[in-house]
């Protein structure tokens, strides 16, 4: 009925409503539904059927209507709103883990100062991981050969937001990070950090020496897609791991929100082109690009080669 009402609306005084896109139940993985909070469908509108007319004697509550239908029908209902935050809430629920928090940290650094800038964090980013007092592990770090060059990634894994929130805390007392923070602002002419979390399908590979390089494949989703995107690629990962070698896939919670990163391992750049091109040849690949391709808006893909420390390289 809101929807209706809405687009009735549009059409009658040429309002530009933004549709927020809200996956169905039926998007949502069942095998999370019987753990999680239940989303429960909208209340249905119900007619009033007492009577068919009106007498001037219910004018006043007539007026009074009047302003709580334009509110409805501009923002939805006060049910439907309730419904949509539920829904909202639930995304962490049913996509992460939860039990990590990872950061993505891109790095744009003075071209002249590259080789100052890795002495730099391999010498406080290992100390930062390696302290106890810390609750943080230190996934990896790269730096971009295609792509924005002279950028460094790095990922980080918090235990919880409690974890990130301490790592912070203790790091800031140190000598050595305090160094860092006076001496990496010569060093860059740009810096950005998300906070992400896992999906719950692609757990974050531990420490491992394999070689050769990485792609980092990021994905702008339009808004309200992320639950989608997560159905369909929990069945594309199974064709993946059949050719290539995959690291993490994590969605942002703060940050540039609607992204998605993926992270794979590759020997070399032919490795890279003969395993997606194995994909194709597999039963379900070509199903989830279909599906999946009218949900980005932007994407882009980074080669990256690990740096001397980084514990996945």
């Amino acid at each position: 009925m809101a929807l209706r009402a809405r687009r009735s609306l549009q059409r009658l005084v040429g309002l530009q409503v933004r549709r927020i896109q809200i996956p169905s139940i039926s998007q949502i993985p069942l095998y999370n539904l019987k753990e999680k909070d239940e989303v429960t469908p909208s209340p249905r509108s119900r007619s009033n059927a007492s009577g068919v007319t009106r007498s001037s004697s219910n004018a006043e509550s007539t007026s009074m209507a009047a302003p709580r239908l334009v509110k409805s029908i501009l923002y939805g209902s006060q049910e439907g709103q309730k419904e949509e935050a539920e829904l909202e809430q639930s995304y962490g629920k049913v996509l992460a883990r939860g039990k990590y928090v990872h950061e993505i940290q891109f790095h744009k650094v003075k071209p002249d100062r590259t080789q100052e800038y890795c002495d730099l964090v391999g010498k406080t980013f290992p100390m930062l991981a390696n302290d106890a007092e810390n609750r943080v592990n230190l996934v990896g770090s790269w730096k971009t050969e295609v792509g924005d060059i002279d950028t460094f990634v790095h990922i980080w894994e918090y235990h919880g937001y409690a974890g990130y929130h301490r790592t912070l805390e203790a790091a800031n007392s140190l000598p050595i990070f305090k160094e860092y923070q006076k001496k990496i602002s010569e060093l860059v002419v740009d810096r950005r950090r998300d906070l992400m979390q896992e999906f719950s399908f692609w757990n974050t590979a531990a420490p491992r020496t394999l070689g050769g390089l990485f792609e980092l494949r990021s994905y702008r989703l339009h808004p309200g897609n992320l639950l989608e995107w997560e159905t369909h690629w929990r069945k594309g990962l199974e064709c993946r791991r059949q050719v290539m070698e995959p690291v993490g896939a994590w969605f942002t919670q703060l940050g540039a929100l609607n992204t998605v990163h993926h992270l794979w391992q590759y020997t070399d750049l032919q490795h890279r082109k003969i395993s997606r091109d194995r994909c194709w040849q597999l039963p379900g690949w070509s199903d989830t690009v279909h599906k999946t391709v009218p949900l980005i808006e932007t994407m882009d893909a980074r080669i990256l080669v690990p740096l001397e420390f980084s514990p996945i390289r």
